[in-house]
This record gives structure tokens, C-alpha cells and sequence, in this order.
């Protein structure tokens, strides 16, 4: 059954719950039936989705704790909150390797050892109070001491507090590597902010509960300087308030916005920032605003409190939106006794932003039904040829929704619940904000698709079921998270029950169902506006999967991939094709014939063989060189190196049998087009690298970057004839007349020539890699690499100017990844 709202305009809130909508529905003969009950399946049947499994299912060393355990981030790490850590799930597109499952890399991010104690007054006046408290000869007050977490984290008496309770992903672009930060909300309520900058180990950066708390006691736990003074810490009421007003519930990212930054010359430049709003259990609301990119401390520019009003918060949600080149921003909030509503957020120093007059209400009936989850998806209204808000807020079993439009009224307001989706409440809802599909599941196993469709007046839902029960078996989930593109739907699951009994043992699992075929995904990559594989690695992953299988590319895919780089000759449709070719090479390669890690067991007897004083027959000599040679090619291969390197050692010997020759003819010519292709992408990238050297440089110079290197590099085949790159050569040779700054070996300062694009070689003999975002020869020992090893690149030092280090940003010319 669904309900919508009479047509209508002006800000007053329009609302009908599901039996209004049944009275207003007019009387329906039998074939007026017939014909809706046809309708609907034809439209149901054009959304039918397969869901199939996709490998590996990732175990959980721990179970999973608090509301909402998972969360996936724009830059492809899903994070799952447990009861001793975050565990981190970053999904990568491996194109060196063969193998047909998902590629994860998995780190965590630890729980504190130590318990968080809020800050509410001084030591020695707190720890005297709580002893009062808890030798209270009031049982009220005794017992409602002892018996409160938030007063006695610790635990003592009771099992201590360990785990998470939420934890948040920000916008990509927020670290100091361009990628997105991880709020997480422990069960003892410290909130913090970490950043995973060497891939391998989280680093805390701070510590928002405890700056709170300082700012809290220096004000002297009021708001505003306005605000009556309060009774002293040993009145029982205050010491409550004063835990209340700093126990997060809630916190989530805002997206990414700009700020104006006054220089030392009067000079204003943007600075980018983002904001996280944390809800309190007072109702109250933080909304600190940090500098990007985030580094710390330091990186906090302002923290304003703002008041909600709503008894009992339990969910919030940032509100978005844009009309007519005109930001406005909010924060959706909801109750654990049903109301939802927006409040207004004045951001100051933010430009082009703005903010509601008021609070808007959505829903205003204390209903007792919990506001569990709430999602604000941005959308593209067809009929009104605006944009407009989709709210979904997933209330007990029901999914309340609101459609919020800005027209020369003023804001409209629709809303309804939809109903009958699952028998047991909504326990995790999840929503892909390119096309507004949201998925809610229940614990029996059961996940709901709902897809918005407007209409004239608001919008309705089709919706249809996902049994996971047919894909996994017998489960019991516990949340759902969909990719940023929409191509997978990550579930945490439990056994379930198996001839009507509980398992005895619970193990908890992440998995993942694909939601797009391999057809869907390959048209979105070809129509992204995006124009980033990194940031479609879900997407990137289907098509992977699907060339491994079948072992070539389909027809469709060349074709059209082809007729883009001819029309528009984009760098990214020229890295879409070399993420594709090397993949159609790894799925060609012979497999392996023993596991890379396994120890060799014959090798040893070789080496005895072969020692001195021992005798060996020319067959085991023979024996122990071709093992030892398969066993090298093997290490060269999981060490990760480019395709090009490792192409000799894993192409089939012509001896073989049977038709290895017409394979060995085929890789040869897959890697005659890889090297076709990157060394076209290293052209478009060098002479956009030559365009910022002549822009940035005077004559006399020396800009660390090999320029006659370059020029030189370009110049050298007489087969590429670009206008552009020989016009700017040109000009850039003039103006630096007969200066070459060459670059020196720093072992042995001989010259090093620029005959490679990928390493440098000096007449001694010494081998530099270059970076591959200036083209300078890295003679450091340490420098920073891609995600999929493409390639390095140098550390921009202090004396670089603005230009390089804006080029050293940028991420791989290869395959889109950021660089570490």
C-alpha cells in the first residue's frame, strides 16, 4: 500500500498516513484490477535483480557491536564495527593478479585499553561525589549510579565496556593523502578521528570527547554566557546533565564546502573544510568545522552548539541541497519516540551556503515507533525539471519517506510510510545515492530493494525482495552497506537455523551480492562523469571478473570503448583500455603450478646434491635449474612488479604441447598494446607536465624538473607527430636558449640521461626510478607508490613551489590511484 499527498504548494507540511490514502482511492471494477495487478508486474519485472555471490566471505575475528556495524566509505573501504576493533575492508582492482575473487586488503583500528571518563569537574570533586553517589542511602539514587555505563564505563561489577557503537566515513578528500577520514564512537563514548596514511597502521589524530570536555569546563557547562548558572556537581540532576550534554549518540560527515581564508596581504584564498555534526543525548548538537586537509589539532577551526529540541535523539543525517546555484544546508533529526525534523545550521565563512529560516517538521506524531536510520539522497525531479531532496528514515518495520522541493511557493513537503516490506523491525538501511535505490533488511535474512518513482505529484516505490537465504543459505543478518557505485551490497551474517534449531556457535562474516551484471557496469564506466577508476573500483571489479571468466573481451565493450577515445580521445577512456588489456594478459597467463608462500621441500635436496664433495647426475641438475627458475618467476610475481617485467617469465615455453604457440603470439601482442597504450598516457602527461613548466619558469631556472629530458624524449620518435607537443617544445627550447640542467647521479655525479621513461641508467651503471608525475630520477630512499604499484613518485620538498607540489597531488597516469 503506499500514500500520496494532494498537489499543492507553500511550506505548510502536507502529510496522509496509509488509511487516508485507502479512502481516497476510488472504487476499482474487475478489470480496472486486472489491468493495475498487470501494470505492476510489468514495472516490477523491469527492476528484477539477480543477486549473485561474490567471493571471498571475509571472517570477523570478533562480533559485531552497536547500531548500524557497517558503513561503506566513497573511496572503497567498508568498515565494520566489532567488539574489540574497526575492522577495515578495502577493496582493491588488482590487475597483476589472476585470481577471479575480490582483492581486500584488511587493517583495523583498535579499541582504546583505557576506559573514557567524561569530563565533568575537577578529579578530586568527581571521584568524592561518586563515592557519595554510589553510598547513596536512596535506592533511586544508588542504584541508578551503579547501574549507568556512562557514569561507570569500567565497568567494576558489571563487564566492562568494550567495542564501538558507530563509526562514520568522510567525503573523499579530507586527509592528508586525498582520501577519507574515519569517525568512530566507542561504546564508553570517546569520539575520534582517525586516518589511514601508509596503508598499514590507523593513526589517531584526535581526540574530540576530551576537547570537548575542556571546552565545557572552561565555560563552565553552559552554552552561552546568557545561561543561568547551575547547581553544584554534588546535586545528583546536574552531575547528569553534565554526562548527558557530552554523550555522543550520533555523528556524520557533511560534505565537502568552501571557506575564505584572509592572507597576510589582504588577500583572500578558498580553503576547503567539512563539517561534522555529533548529537548529544541532551539534544544538543556539535557541529565542528575542520580545515582540510585534516591534519589534527590544529585543523579545528570553530565548534558551535547547536539546540535540537527533540526528547530522546537518536539518529541525524545531513539535509543538502541545491537550487538555482544556491547551497542550502541542515540537519535532519529523529527521535526515539518518532518525530523527525530539519533544523537550520548557520555556516559562518562558508561560501554560497545557506540555511532554513526554521525548523521544518516532517513528522510530528509520538508515535513510540524509533527513528533507527536515516539516509538524505539528492535527486533530479522529471516532472518540476529541478533538483530535490529524498529523506528515508527507517521507523520500527516501517519506511517513512519525505520529498522535499524548493519551488517559488517556498518548500514543499510530501510524505508517507511505506508498508508491508519485512514481518521483523528494520535493522540496517542503506541507500546508493546515484540513482536513489534504498535497501533495508531485517534479522530473518530478508533484504528489501526500494526504487523511488515520481509521479506528477510526489513519488511511490517499487519494491521487491532479495532472499539472501537463496544465495548464503541459512542466515541471520546484522547490516547492510551498498557500494559507491551501487555495484555490490556488503551483509554481515550469522548462521542460521538449521531443522528448526539456534547454531551453538555464532562466527560472523562479511559478504558480498553483487546488484549490477557485468553489461550494466561497463555502460556505467562508459558514461561516468566521474571520468576516475579509482573511484569506481566496484564497477572496475564486475568488469574484471567477467574478462577473467571468459578470457576475453566482450566485442561490445572494444567497440564502444573504441569509438570514445576516437570522439573525445579522453585520457581516462585511454586507462580504461589498459586496465582492460592488462586484465584480458592476467587471464591468459598460465596459472601457477604451486602456491607462491609454500616452502619447497625438493629445493633442499638439490642444494645438498649440488654441494661440494657430493656427486649429481646431469638430469637432476638439469631438474633443480628449471625448479629454481619457476620458483623466481613466481617471487617476481607476487612482489607486484608492472606487467612488462613480469611478461617473460609467465609466457607458456613453445615447447609445450599443442597449440601453445598461437597463445604465446596472442600475449605478445596484448603487451605490444599495453606499451602502446601507457606510452601514450606518459606522452599526454608529460606535455601537460612541459605546459606547467613553461607557465611557471623563468629563463635561468632550474625547476628540478628534467626539461630537455623530456623534450628530447618526445622529439626522439619520428612515428609521433603531435602539432601541439612540437609547437610547445618549441617555445619552451627558446626560452631556455642553450641551458640544459641536466640531472646528476648522486653516487657518482655523472650525467643521467633521460632514454627511459620509468628509470634512469648513469654511464657507471647506477639505476634510478623516475617519478612518474615529474619525471625526475628519485635518488631518495623514500619515495611513495601508487595503490596498485604502477608506479612512484617523489616527496615534495619544502623548497618545491606551489606548481610542483600541486603536480605531485595528482594521482597515477595509470590507473587513477592515489599515491602513498
Amino acid at each position: 500500500r503506499r500514500a500520496f499527498t494532494r498537489p499543492g504548494a507553500g511550506p505548510r507540511l502536507r502529510s496522509s498516513g496509509p488509511s487516508a490514502s485507502i479512502a481516497l482511492r476510488p472504487p476499482l471494477g474487475l478489470e480496472s484490477l486486472v489491468e493495475e495487478a498487470a501494470a505492476a508486474a510489468a514495472a516490477s519485472a523491469g527492476f528484477r535483480l539477480t543477486a549473485v555471490r561474490r567471493e571471498p566471505a571475509v571472517r570477523l575475528q570478533h562480533g559485531v557491536s552497536g547500531l548500524e556495524p557497517l558503513a561503506w566509505s566513497e573511496d572503497h573501504r567498508v568498515s565494520v564495527s566489532t567488539a574489540r576493533s574497526i575492522a577495515v575492508l578495502e577493496q582493491l582492482s588488482d590487475v597483476h593478479g589472476g585470481g577471479q575473487e575480490m582483492v581486500i586488503h584488511r587493517t583495523a583500528v583498535p579499541a582504546p585499553a583505557a576506559a573514557c571518563l567524561l569530563k565533568v569537574g575537577p578529579k578530586k570533586e568527581v571521584a568524592e561525589c561518586k563515592e557519595k553517589f554510589a553510598n547513596s542511602m536512596d535506592p533511586t539514587v544508588s542504584q541508578t549510579f551503579m547501574l549507568d555505563r556512562v557514569f561507570n564505563p569500567e565497568g567494576k561489577s558489571l563487564p566492562p565496556m568494550r567495542g564501538f557503537k558507530y563509526s562514520s566515513w568522510s567525503p573523499l578528500g579530507c586527509d592528508a593523502n586525498g582520501r577519507c577520514l574515519l569517525a568512530a564512537l566507542t561504546m564508553d563514548n570517546r569520539l575520534t578521528i582517525h586516518a589511514n596514511l601508509n596503508r598499514l597502521q590507523w593513526v589517531q589524530l584526535v581526540d574530540l570527547t576530551e576537547i570537548y570536555g575542556e571546552r565545557l569546563y572552561e565555560a563552565s557547562y553552559r552554552l552561552t554566557k546568557a545561561d543561568a548558572p547551575r547547581g553544584e556537581l554534588e546535586d545528583f540532576s546536574e552531575f547528569q546533565r553534565r554526562h548527558s550534554m557530552q554523550t555522543p549518540v550520533r555523528m556524520e560527515w557533511s560534505g565537502i564546502c568552501t571557506t575564505q581564508q584572509v592572507k597576510h596581504n589582504n588577500e583572500c584564498r578558498d580553503v576547503g573544510s567539512v563539517l561534522l555534526a555529533v548529537l548529544f543525548e541532551n539534544s544538543n548538537i556539535a557541529v565542528w568545522q575542520f580545515q582540510l586537509p585534516f591534519l589534527g589539532k590544529e585543523s579545528i577551526t570553530s565548534c558551535n552548539t547547536i539546540e535540537s529540541g527533540i526528547s530522546s535523539p537518536s539518529v541525524l543525517s545531513w539535509w543538502e541541497y541545491e537550487h538555482n546555484n544556491r547551497k542550502m544546508s541542515g540537519l535532519i533529526v529523529g527521535s526515539a519516540f518518532g518525530p523527525v525534523k530539519i533544523l537550520p545550521v548557520n555556516l559562518k565563512a562558508v561560501k554560497g551556503y545557506f540555511t532554513l529560516r526554521q525548523p521544518v517538521v516532517l513528522w510530528q506524531e509520538m508515535d513510540q515507533l524509533p527513528v533507527h536510520s536515516i539516509k538524505c539522497i539528492p535527486l533530479y525531479h522529471p516532472y518540476q525539471k529541478c533538483s530535490c531532496s529524498l529523506v528515508v528514515a527507517a521507523r520500527g518495520s516501517y519506511v517513512f519517506w519525505c520529498l522535499l522541493l524548493i519551488s517559488k511557493a517556498g518548500l514543499n513537503v510530501h510524505n508517507s510510510h511505506v508498508t508491508g516490506l519485512h514481518s521483523l523491525p528494520i535493522v540496517s538501511m542503506t541507500a546508493d545515492k546515484q540513482n536513489g535505490t534504498v535497501y533495508t533488511c531485517s534479522n530473518d535474512g530478508k533484504v528489501r530493494q526500494l526504487i523511488p518513482i515520481f509521479t506528477d505529484v510526489a513519488l511511490k516505490f517499487e519494491h521487491q525482495l532479495i532472499k539472501l537465504s537463496e544465495v548464503f543459505g541459512s542466515v541471520r543478518t546484522h547490516g547492510i552497506a551498498v557500494s559507491p557505485c551501487g555495484a555490490y551490497l556488503a551483509v554481515i551474517t550469522t548462521e542460521g537455523m538449521t531443522n528448526g534449531l539456534h547454531p551453538v556457535n555464532k562466527s560472523y562474516q562479511v559478504q558480498f551480492v553483487t546488484l549490477k551484471t557485468f553489461e550494466e557496469a561497463a555502460a556505467q564506466l562508459l558514461e561516468s562523469s566521474v571520468q576516475n577508476l579509482f573511484r569506481q573500483v566496484d564497477l572496475t571489479d564486475l568488469v574484471r571478473w567477467k574478462i577473467l571468466k571468459d578470457k576475453h573481451i566482450p566485442q561490445f565493450l572494444q567497440e564502444a570503448l573504441d569509438k570514445k577515445i576516437e570522439s573525445c580521445g579522453s585520457a581516462y577512456f585511454w586507462r580504461f583500455k589498459l586496465f582492460l588489456l592488462r586484465i584480458l594478459y592476467q587471464s591468459m597467463q598460465k596459472a601457477p603450478s604451486e602456491v607462491v608462500w609454500k616452502p619447497s621441500h625438493e629445493d633442499a635436496k638439490i642444494l645438498i646434491s649440488d654441494s661440494p664433495g657430493m656427486g649429481s647426475t646431469e638430469d637432476d641438475q638439469e631438474e633443480g635449474t628449471s625448479k629454481q627458475a619457476s620458483k623466481q618467476s613466481l617471487c617476481d610475481t607476487g612482489k607486484g612488479m608492472d606487467v612488462d617485467d613480469t611478461a617473460d617469465d609467465s609466457l607458456p615455453q613453445p615447447s609445450d604441447i599443442g597449440g601453445r604457440e598461437p597463445m604465446e603470439e596472442k600475449l605478445l601482442e596484448i603487451q605490444a598494446q599495453i606499451e602502446a597504450v601507457e606510452m601514450h598516457l606518459t606522452r599526454e602527461h608529460m606535455k601537460r607536465v612541459l605546459g606547467e613548466v613553461y607557465l611557471h619558469t623563468w629563463i635561468t631556472e632550474n625547476t628540478s624538473i628534467p626539461t630537455r629530458g623530456v623534450c628530447d624524449f618526445l622529439m626522439s620518435d619520428d612515428g609521433y607527430d603531435d602539432r601541439t607537443a612540437r609547437v610547445l617544445i618549441g617555445h619552451i627550447l627558446k626560452k631556455m636558449n642553450k641551458q640544459t640542467f641536466p640531472e646528476h647521479c648522486s653516487l657518482c655525479k655523472e650525467i643521467l640521461p633521460f632514454t627511459d621513461r620509468k628509470q634512469a641508467v648513469c654511464s657507471n651503471g647506477h639505476i634510478w626510478l623516475r617519478c612518474f608525475l615529474t619525471y625526475q630520477s628519485c635518488q631518495s630512499l623514500v619515495y611513495r607508490r601508487c595503490l596498485l604499484h604502477d608506479s612512484i613518485a617523489r616527496h615534495p620538498t619544502p623548497e618545491d613551489p606551489e606548481w610542483i607540489k600541486r603536480l605531485l597531488q595528482g594521482p597515477c597516469t595509470f590507473c587513477d590511484s592515489p599515491v602513498f
